[in-house]
This record gives structure tokens, C-alpha cells and sequence, in this order.
């Protein structure tokens, strides 16, 4: 009888244990996520582990958190926890998604680096799109002790940038990201770039001064490369570029449609009325567009230029002054038609 009783105790902790250890696989094993498609948390240096399972919650809705519970309680995910962005997949696991987490498992986010007019929008810009705050990238990026330890001066930083979309953690250090910044640079220009503009006569950061010009003369893409033969015209003769958008930048005033001839006497390097051949820096973040089509500036003989009167952001060319004026002179009428003074 006592044997008996021994076996009944045992066999009904064996079905306690199994039991246990069924329902222990099923919060921990048995998948809990169920989604359309993948979601995504992300976690802050701030957050907490009941941040953390809050986020989770909100953005997946699992059957149920407490086999992430059992793990975070047991294996300290306090101690654990690491910044960024990370998925949360259908199908996915306590013990899974946990181990992500922990193991730092991040899924890189699409990060667009602008062509901006300074590089503080630049950053500005960078810093809506991943966690570094704007201030600590800005002692990075804008920093003189930095830029110029890294080669560069105030005039010549923005050509450190090369618009495009690349893939970053979301978490990734302000170091880092300028570090990328300038492998990606020098990836771009590469032995057929360089050959293209050392043919032209020009450096990489003249290259990317004119083509910023380019991109503020106009934001039609096909007629960039004319808008770049037209510079490289007047570079080769020893012309004044006298390109408007570099009195805006001087007069630091981009809103401006109209340039008066008072502010052609504007003193400043970047003045091309008063100072020959091109500024010490381009005058806003230079586009991909604007690079290649100075690289590959189409060969004409243009080297006038004035906005359509039709103010299609398109411009009229001239081989000479007398045409020149008569293009300027009508689009000067348009101007005053719509009560443009500035």
C-alpha cells in the first residue's frame, strides 16, 4: 500500500513537472507573435525593462509577455539591455525575440543624407532619422578641432557629404557616422571620377563647388549639364563666373529672385561678380546630379544664361552679350509685371 501510494505521489508530479514544463515551452517556445508584417521598437538609453515590454505590447500585441518576463526577471535584462532598433517578426518567440534584444540582433534603418544648404541642416535632418541628438553630432560634424583633424576647412566641409540613402543602426555613434561619411566620399570618387575631373582641370572640391552653384542655378536635372558647360566656358577664358546664387550666399539670403546691382558690390570671396574663377567652398551641399553633370558637362559654346520669363525654373542661353540682354531684358519686364522687387 505504501509503495503504491509512492507511486501515485511521484506519477502526479511527474504530470505537476510535465505540466510545468509544457506550459513554461509555450510561453518561452511556442511562437506568440502574429503580424501582417514586421514591427519595430526602439529603445532608448532612457528606457526601462517595462519600457521595453510596453513597446513590445503596443507594437505586436503578442498572445502573451510573461515567458519574456520570466527571461528578463531571470537573466537581469536590466543589465542587459542595449539601445536600437529592433524587429519584431511574425512568428517570433519569447525566447527569441528576447535574444535579439540582449544580443544586440539590430535591423539597420534607411537613413537619407540631404542636399542641403548648410551643413547644419544637414544635420538637423540626419538626427529626425536616427537617435544621435543633433547637438553631439554637430560638435562631430561642425566642429573646427574635428574637421580640420580630418582634412578639411570650414569652406570645404560640405563636400565631405555625398547625398544618397545609406543603411545605418539606429543607434550608431555621431564617430561613426562621420567616419562612414567620409568612406562613402571616398568610395564615390573613384579612378573614373577623379579621371573626369583632373581631364576638366578642376580638384574634387572644385568639382563639388561648381556643381553646388549648378544646383542652385537650377533644379532641372537636364539642363544641369548645360548650366555646367555654360561655368566651364568661362572659367577656360578667364571670365567672372557671376553666378546670382553666389551673391545670395554672400548676402546669406537664398529667398531672393532679384539681384540688384548693389548687391553685385557685395564684398565677399564668394562674390563671383567681383572675384574671378570659382569660391573657396560650394555654397550648399552639392547634389549626386549636380556632381556628374559637371563631370559630364555637355560642350557648347553658351556662356550667358538668364531665367525663362515664363518662370519655369528653366533659363534661356546666349552665345553672346546682345542676346544675353535681350533675355535678361525680358525676363527684367516679367519681374516688374509681377511686382518682384527682390
Amino acid at each position: 500500500m505504501k509503495i503504491k501510494k509512492i507511486i501515485a505521489a511521484v506519477a502526479i508530479i511527474a504530470v505537476i513537472v510535465c505540466g510545468i514544463i509544457g506550459y513554461a515551452y509555450y510561453l518561452v517556445i511556442h511562437p506568440q507573435v502574429k503580424l501582417k508584417e514586421t514591427a519595430y521598437i526602439y529603445i532608448y538609453p532612457t528606457d526601462s525593462v517595462a519600457s521595453i515590454i510596453e513597446k513590445i505590447e503596443q507594437a505586436a500585441s503578442p498572445k502573451s509577455m510573461l515567458g519574456f518576463k520570466l527571461l528578463a526577471k531571470h537573466n537581469n535584462l536590466d543589465k542587459q539591455k542595449r539601445t536600437g532598433r529592433y524587429a519584431i517578426k511574425d512568428g517570433d518567440n519569447m525566447h527569441t525575440l528576447y535574444r535579439r534584444l540582449v544580443s544586440n540582433q539590430q535591423t539597420p534603418i534607411k537613413v537619407t543624407i540631404p542636399s542641403t544648404r548648410t551643413v547644419s541642416q544637414l544635420v538637423s535632418a540626419v538626427c529626425k532619422q536616427i537617435m544621435i541628438d543633433s547637438l553631439q553630432l554637430s560638435q562631430f560634424a561642425e566642429h573646427p578641432g574635428y574637421y580640420s583633424r580630418i582634412g578639411y576647412t570650414k569652406e570645404t566641409l560640405p563636400t565631405l557629404f555625398i547625398p544618397n540613402t545609406y543603411e545605418f543602426y539606429w543607434d550608431v555613434k555621431p564617430e561613426r557616422f562621420m567616419i562612414r561619411m567620409m568612406n562613402e566620399r571616398r568610395n564615390f570618387w573613384n579612378e573614373s571620377r577623379k579621371a573626369k575631373a583632373e581631364a576638366i582641370g578642376l580638384t574634387i572640391e572644385e568639382v563639388m563647388t561648381l556643381a553646388s552653384i549648378v544646383d542652385e542655378e537650377t533644379n532641372n536635372d537636364a539642363e544641369k549639364p548645360i548650366v555646367a558647360g555654360l561655368y566651364i566656358n568661362r572659367l577656360k577664358r578667364g571670365m567672372l563666373l557671376q553666378a546670382d546664387p553666389t551673391v545670395k550666399y554672400a548676402l546669406g539670403d537664398f529667398g531672393r529672385r532679384r539681384i540688384l546691382n548693389a548687391d553685385l558690390a557685395t564684398e565677399s570671396p564668394y562674390n563671383t561678380y567681383k572675384y574671378k574663377g570659382l569660391p573657396p567652398g560650394p555654397i550648399r551641399i552639392a547634389s549626386v546630379q549636380g556632381i556628374e553633370s559637371v563631370l559630364n558637362y555637355q560642350k557648347h559654346n553658351y556662356i550667358y544664361m538668364c531665367a525663362k520669363e515664363d518662370f519655369s525654373g528653366t533659363h534661356n542661353f546666349a552665345t553672346t552679350l546682345a542676346q544675353h540682354n535681350a533675355n535678361a531684358r525680358r525676363y527684367q519686364q516679367a519681374l516688374n509685371k509681377r511686382n518682384i522687387k527682390q
